[in-house]
């Protein structure tokens, strides 16, 4: 099976910590790491980068809307103009603490409301694109929405993204909650050879949906991310058929 594996990273801020960074790292090849709109601060963005040109692990930008109290799982009415300046800013500052690693910017990814809206928001597709041109690397979303479509027609890179450790409703789109809660690694191991092999998973009610997984999220923020990454990792590696 061939699928990058991605973890949202870097996203403690202060004295409040959120996720096993040091614990996922070895078991993922994307590391979206936060820009200070909704968790980590400077200190946190240069660890993680530092942490993961140790690991020899991509990083890319995971940029939100400014929600630091929610953690960006709030929606906001933004234009594309205030957007695109907003994600540009995040960007911007993560860059510059690549560069102090001697390290280049692999990939861009929304968080979370934001990430919803641009499945269905024009303009914040857009938004989302006019920064990925800018620094001409792809973007992590969602196969089949405006994530796939925008991107696509003004010929942004597309990496298809699937979620180990969330549910899928019957429509195919992704359940976003607030906070996550713990998952079962093998439930989320084999969804993700599922996803990877056939191109489908079960929805929260059981119906199959298609789905594609060019990469697979997990989210450091889930109580277990830990062993979820390690179950996901080892069913990845495992070769078809064992």
């Amino acid at each position: 099976m061939s699928a990058e594996i991605n973890c949202d990273m870097g996203e403690s801020f202060g004295l409040y910590r959120m996720g096993d960074d040091e614990g996922i790292m070895p078991c993922i090849s994307q590391a979206n790491v936060a820009c200070g709109f909704h968790g980590s601060d400077p200190n946190h963005m240069r660890r993680t980068v530092e942490l993961a040109r140790r690991h020899g692990v991509k990083v890319g930008a995971h940029f939100s809307l400014p929600d630091l109290p929610g953690f960006g799982r709030r929606e906001m009415k933004i234009e594309r103009d205030e957007m695109f300046n907003i994600i540009l800013y995040q960007i911007g500052a993560l860059t510059g603490f690549l560069q102090a690693a001697g390290l280049a910017l692999s990939h861009l990814k929304p968080h979370g409301a934001l990430y919803g809206m641009a499945t269905r928001e024009e303009h914040i597709a857009h938004a989302i694109a006019d920064a990925a041109e800018i620094f001409d690397v792809p973007v992590l979303g969602l196969a089949g929405t405006l994530h796939e479509e925008v991107y696509r027609a003004r010929g942004v890179g597309f990496l298809a993204e699937f979620f180990a450790d969330l549910d899928y409703g019957d429509d195919g789109s992704l359940i976003i909650t607030r906070e996550h809660h713990a998952v079962d690694p093998q439930v989320a191991a084999r969804r993700t050879v599922s996803a990877v092999r056939e191109g489908r998973v079960p929805s929260i009610n059981g119906n199959p949906v298609p789905v594609r997984a060019e990469t697979v999220c997990i989210h450091s923020d889930t109580p277990n991310a830990v062993e979820i990454a390690r179950a996901v990792h080892a069913a990845i590696s495992r070769p078809e058929g064992a």
